[in-house]
């Protein structure tokens, strides 16, 4: 499928952090060996698992993958879900407000890696780091978006965050838009221009021959591309993640949807 979108001209590969899934293998490992396969896509944690990951090695997992690829990595961070799996690899069980408060600590320790400081030095509540020397800085200026649904988080977003990264699966449209307001509010509150904050949809349906279904992307490459370009303009998305279920579906999207969104 990365092949395919690799000829195909697509741009963004995120891939999903659930290391407590038997099937799956280790979403930073994944990447950097797809960085090594590729010349051209990027690549992303969609999102990175927090409360099993230390946000100093974060960092300098990224800030490495970042230097070996040229700057092809970005980093998507959640607070964490489904804290009985967390807890089946010694993760800890945090409350919503807790998972907040610790994803915060972990982005300005995170930053101050990626500033290549000679010493970074934080006290938290949930994360410490002291006399560290976080090593080679990243290629590019890494954007960290974060998967954000309720208030608090989206304040979050607009507050600290480069990027957004909702799905439609969580999120419908009507939402999005309510969403967006509170994280362009919280931007503005902060300081920033919530232009600044991307954000970045991904989406899923199943693309048919022509049968519509229930879902609003449920149909031909034609309902596709109408409707994820009229949402480009109305939920101001600076990008849009499709789907990648299966060879052919990735096939098809590249031949048959993507050329009309570029368009």
């Amino acid at each position: 499928m990365v092949e395919i979108a690799e000829r195909g001209g697509l741009d963004l590969i995120g891939i999903q952090d659930h290391p407590y899934q038997r099937r799956f293998l280790e979403t930073f490992s994944l990447i950097g060996d797809l960085l090594a396969r590729t010349e051209r896509l990027h690549f992303f944690p969609a999102v990175a698992n927090l409360p099993l990951r230390d946000p100093a090695m974060v960092a300098k997992q990224a800030a490495s993958l970042d230097v070996m690829s040229g700057g092809r990595f970005e980093l998507g961070l959640g607070a964490g879900a489904l804290w009985d799996r967390v807890a089946t690899m010694g993760g800890p069980r945090r409350s919503p407000g807790e998972s907040v408060e610790a994803l915060e600590e972990a982005i300005r320790i995170i930053r101050a890696g990626f500033a290549a400081d000679e010493s970074v030095n934080f006290e938290g509540r949930f994360y410490s780091v002291a006399g560290w020397g976080p090593g080679p800085p990243p290629a590019h200026p890494i954007g960290i978006w974060l998967g954000a649904y309720k208030p608090r988080m989206l304040r979050l977003t607009g507050r600290l965050a480069d990027g957004w990264v909702p799905s439609l699966g969580y999120l419908k449209p009507d939402g999005f838009t309510e969403a967006r307001k509170v994280v362009d509010e919280a931007a503005s509150n902060a300081g920033r221009d919530p232009a600044d904050v991307i954000g970045i949809y991904n989406v899923s349906g199943e693309l048919t021959d022509g049968a519509r279904g229930e879902g609003p992307l449920d149909g031909p490459p034609s309902l596709w591309v109408e409707t994820l370009s009229r949402w480009a303009k109305e939920l101001r998305l600076g990008a849009i993640m499709l789907p990648a279920e299966s060879v052919e579906q990735v096939e098809r999207l590249v031949g048959e949807v993507v050329p009309g969104l570029r368009a």
